[in-house]
């Protein structure tokens, strides 16, 4: 009775604001999607129309020939230019770069219109080389794609940046159910809360049990039961439903299947039931038409860990090359500042649940444990947080190597020994394993990285929760062109010098 009571209060607030909040919309969000993605379209068209104007202007106008050894037509140039447009937009299509479901969520976006041109340069070449009258200049499709890729990934970047503003304004953005109250509803509804730009607006939860005092106190709150859940999607109108089957009995699972399963207005997801040991990926085979699931014991399959592993050996010799004279300054300074070895190794934990010695340039003073203890505020800091701002340990010249991060970068030699990658989550020694709970399990699945999100997001100022939700976030969502991505902002990060020390 009590719980009926709770629910129906719940509900009759919930539908009051939700009421309000879609009064106050003038579009709707389909209508939103729409002009979001019409947007989108229109940018492509006009960086392509752009990229092969310019490299025409290069070819032609200039004159600059490149390799060829004929002269072209010039006219047929200027149709093709036009021509090519429809027919790459529908290249974008068929890879699903105008569909939402796959795009906004991470890198996989630019790595899909890099598929697309690779697609779309291939059908050029053909069609020059088996339709005689297409005669096409090479110079000018070579620069017209380079030119394209980058001003699309530009196109797309700003466009993204311009759904995100959306998103964090209440557009674009999916009402959404959580049904279940067992821990991994609650982590999930955590995770979505953290991460507007996902596009998921939790409304509240559907329970199947009787509220308890932990449940009474969830934000979203609990909004009605599972025998509801019908009435409760059309009185929010809910868009997304994200079942929990932990606590679920069987057959109510199936009633949610029969009822929203082939929905064409309800989007029905279900979680893993083992939210956190599902970081690494997950295979699905059918043995016996039964599906099962099979959890990856590493998130990189082996073409991504050849790609991974060359280029990280690659840039970590380089850099090495070029950072020598720096080292050498470096280790100058340090055996001025204070006694002491020039390089300090730190035992840390590596992929595998191993361990091994991380390489930094000395930044404290040899006794600084003694130092520390002399302060037990901050040594009860340190114990809490493993940082401390305003570190008494640390040397003159230390403070500096930290704000310019350049303390790690011995950690290049570590890469070299393939105990760490240029791009990862944050290392951690054992000490600090059991504050990421379970999961710790899938922080070892990949290799500690020198820079990664953290070290754009904030480094030390952003909070040890935050620090795990970025690793863990890396690690779901892992790629190439994400590596690419913190490679860049990296740089800007350490100038900035925010959250070092």
């Amino acid at each position: 009775m009590v719980g009926n009571k709770i629910h129906g209060g719940n509900m009759d607030n919930m539908l009051l604001k939700s009421t309000l909040a879609r009064s106050e919309s003038t579009l709707s969000r389909r209508a939103q999607e729409r002009l979001l993605l019409g947007g989108i379209m229109f940018g492509d068209a006009l960086s392509l129309l752009f990229a092969f104007s310019i490299a025409y202007f290069i070819r032609f106008e200039l004159q600059f020939t490149f390799f060829e050894d004929v002269v072209p037509s010039v006219d047929l140039h200027r149709w093709i230019i036009l021509g090519m447009i429809p027919v790459w937009i529908a290249i974008f299509a068929f890879f699903h770069l105008y569909d939402l479901n796959y795009l906004l969520g991470g890198t996989e976006e630019y790595s899909r219109v890099f598929t697309s041109c690779a697609v779309a340069l291939s059908i050029i070449v053909l069609a020059s080389f088996f339709i005689p009258v297409v005669r096409l200049s090479r110079g000018w499709i070579a620069v017209g794609c380079t030119l394209a890729f980058f001003c699309l990934i530009f196109d797309r970047f700003m466009f993204r940046r311009i759904a995100y503003q959306m998103r964090n304004r209440g557009m674009l953005m999916y009402r959404t159910l959580i049904v279940g109250t067992d821990e991994e509803a609650i982590a999930i509804a955590d995770q979505l809360a953290h991460a507007p730009t996902a596009g998921a607006h939790v409304v509240g939860f559907v329970s199947n049990t009787a509220p308890s005092e932990q449940t009474i106190a969830l934000d979203p709150p609990i909004v009605g039961s599972v025998e509801q859940l019908s009435t409760l999607v059309k009185s929010f109108g809910i868009e997304e439903l994200i079942v929990s089957p932990a606590n679920l009995p069987r057959s109510s699972l199936l009633e949610i299947f029969e009822n929203f399963g082939s929905s064409d207005d309800v989007e029905l997801r279900f979680s893993s039931g083992l939210y956190e040991t599902y970081t690494a990926g997950v295979r699905v085979k059918e043995i016996s038409n039964v599906p099962l699931v099979s959890m990856n014991k590493v998130r990189l399959n082996r073409s991504e860990e050849a790609i991974k592993l060359v280029s990280d050996f690659f840039m970590a010799s380089m850099a090495l090359l070029i950072l020598f004279p720096v080292y050498l300054v470096i280790a100058i300074l340090i055996k001025l500042d204070s006694r002491g070895p020039i390089f300090y190794r730190r035992r840390v934990m590596g992929r595998g649940n191993t361990q091994f010695d991380a390489f930094k340039f000395r930044t404290m003073f040899v006794n600084g444990d003694e130092i520390l203890q002399r302060d037990a505020e901050l040594a009860q800091q340190f114990k809490t947080s493993f940082k401390l701002k305003d570190d008494p340990r640390v040397t003159p010249i230390g403070r500096w190597l930290r704000r310019m991060s350049l303390d790690e970068l011995p950690q290049l030699f570590n890469v070299l020994l393939g105990q760490m990658s240029l791009v990862g989550p944050r290392m951690i020694t054992a000490e600090e394993g059991p504050k990421y709970g379970k999961m710790k399990m899938n922080l070892l699945t990949v290799k500690p990285g020198l820079t990664g999100l953290w070290q754009i997001k904030g480094r030390s100022d952003v909070s040890y929760e935050e620090r795990v939700r970025l690793d863990m976030y890396y690690i779901r969502n892992y790629s190439i062109w994400l590596d690419v991505q913190i490679l860049f902002q990296t740089i800007p990060a350490v100038l900035k010098g925010r959250g070092a020390y």
